[in-house]
Order: structure tokens, then sequence, then C-alpha cells
């Protein structure tokens, strides 16, 4: 394993334990915050997730945005390869997907200009740290050729870090929601 492996490596180590600790806290009204961004985007198509261990979920601000235009899920389509996303509806059918995450039944793909990305860690300049596989820096990347798309990345405050170990493939994001704050650059 090289240096920035093992760093990245520690970094999500320690990250994990923050995340951990905020999830089993019991906050309440965690999407709140990301309900409110998301109002401002009615009708955008836009793409979460589907929270697997100790994720913050976006669940109940993706219902409310289903309302109003496509919300969708990622579909992971094989290693290092980006995303798919298939069209999401609070009471359809589901099935296992890969890591555990729950992926829509039937498969009906489309591009979102709204991403909320999931991370293990985050800091002030809008980096992230993901799992490590690169899915959603390939995705934001390709998004972003194609014509772009506002990548919010929804978190717990206390994944927060004071920085991060970086790559040049590293996509940064747009927005930061966490359950008490909008941080935007």
């Amino acid at each position: 394993m090289n240096d920035l492996a093992e760093i990245k490596a520690q970094a999500r180590k320690a990250a994990f334990a923050r995340r951990k600790a905020a999830h089993h806290a019991g906050l309440v009204g965690r999407a709140g915050l990301l309900s409110e961004v998301l109002a401002g985007y009615r009708g955008v198509p836009l793409a979460g997730y589907m929270p697997i261990r100790t994720e913050i979920s976006p669940l109940p601000a993706m219902e409310e945005a289903s309302a109003h235009g496509p919300v969708g899920v990622p579909v992971i389509q094989g290693e290092a390869q980006p995303l798919k996303f298939s069209r999401w509806s609070p009471d359809g059918p589901l099935r296992e997907g890969p890591f555990g995450a729950q992926v829509p039944e039937k498969d009906d793909y489309f591009d979102p200009e709204i991403l909320i990305v999931p991370l293990v860690a985050f800091d002030r300049a809008g980096n992230r740290l993901g799992y490590g596989g690169g899915f959603y820096d390939r995705t934001l990347e390709g998004l972003r050729q194609r014509g772009g798309c506002l990548a919010i990345g929804f978190a717990y405050g206390a994944q927060e870090a004071a920085e991060l170990p970086l790559e040049p493939t590293d996509q940064p994001l747009d927005m930061i929601v966490t359950e008490a704050e909008i941080i935007s650059f």
C-alpha cells in the first residue's frame, strides 16, 4: 500500500468512528435542512442514495422531492465504472444491490441534475472522502462534462475533518448539508 492509500485508510477509520457516534446519538430531524435546500429546486431531476450502515439518511427529503419530480438512486454497474441512476419511488419495489444498498426492482435510468452524495468525511473546502471505490468521482466527472450537476454532500456534522488526503481525480462538492448546517462553496 502506498503512503497516500495508507493516509486515506487512517482518515476513513477515524471518520467512520465519528459517524457511528453521531448516528447513534439519536438526532431528530436529520434531513430537515436537506429538505429545505431541495425545496428550492422543485421538479429538478435528482438522485439520492439508499443509506447503508451508519450513513445519514436522505430518505425523508427524497420522499418529499418525489412529489415534484423524478428522484433516483445509484446502481453500481461494475468496478471502476460510473454509477447510473434508476428512478425510485417511496413505495416502489426494491432488490438488493451491490454493497447491501437497495435499488429499484426494475431499472429506469436517467441523468440527475442534483446529486445527493454520501461520504465518509468532508472538509470546509468542499472535498469529500468516500469509501475508496471512486464511483462518485467518476460519476460527477461525467455528469459535469455533459452539462453539470449540483453535488450536495450529506453527512453528520461530526464527519467534518480539518483536512483530507486528496488525489487529482477527487471531485469537489458544491455544497454540504449536515443535520445542523448548510455549507456552500
